[in-house]
């Protein structure tokens, strides 16, 4: 680990089905401005607590994954302004999100304290007008789907990129 990851803020994730993550990847990879495309497809749940909570988060992240897998679907395609995602209704995994935005209540950032829409980017900072173009063509074939969450996921951000710090698969 460098020293600059020692510092780096953390982000909560929650992990896609393979299938899922496979089309939403693709997606990116053929949406997402080439130059600022660091990451897979994810589903951010927190996305800035502080370094120092790591043990204790770890701790958490263990502890629900060691529940059932949340149900999930994805529900429509999603107007980011600048972008396009993927909409995910999941009550569950809310549930999850609750659960921890309790837990490090004290160390939420003010967009973590927001309720957020859980989605799958899979393009953004791009003209509304071409985000509007996408989400007219992939509206032509969405069709609603059911999944489970595979489990959750906690990297570092290193200004871009992200860093692995762990993953916890869902047990059932």
């Amino acid at each position: 680990m460098t020293p600059s990851a020692l510092s780096a803020p953390l982000i909560i994730t929650a992990v896609l089905p393979g299938t899922i993550q496979s089309r939403a990847d693709t997606l990116r990879r053929a949406h997402f401005p080439a130059l600022r495309n660091h990451l897979s497809a994810h589903v951010t749940l927190f996305h800035a607590l502080p370094p120092s909570a790591l043990v204790e988060v770890k701790a958490a992240l263990a502890d629900l994954a060691s529940r059932r897998a949340p149900a999930a679907w994805l529900s429509g395609i999603m107007n980011l302004g600048g972008g396009t995602a993927l909409a995910i209704e999941s009550p569950e995994m809310m549930g999850l999100r609750d659960e921890l935005a309790d837990l490090f209540h004290g160390l939420l950032s003010a967009q973590d304290r927001g309720r957020p829409r859980l989605h799958v980017t899979v393009q953004n900072k791009v003209p509304p007008a071409d985000a509007r173009r996408l989400q007219a063509h992939l509206a032509e074939t969405f069709r609603t789907e059911h999944f489970r969450f595979a489990g959750l996921a906690l990297h570092r951000y290193l200004g871009g990129p992200w860093e692995s710090a762990g993953i916890w698969k869902f047990r059932g």
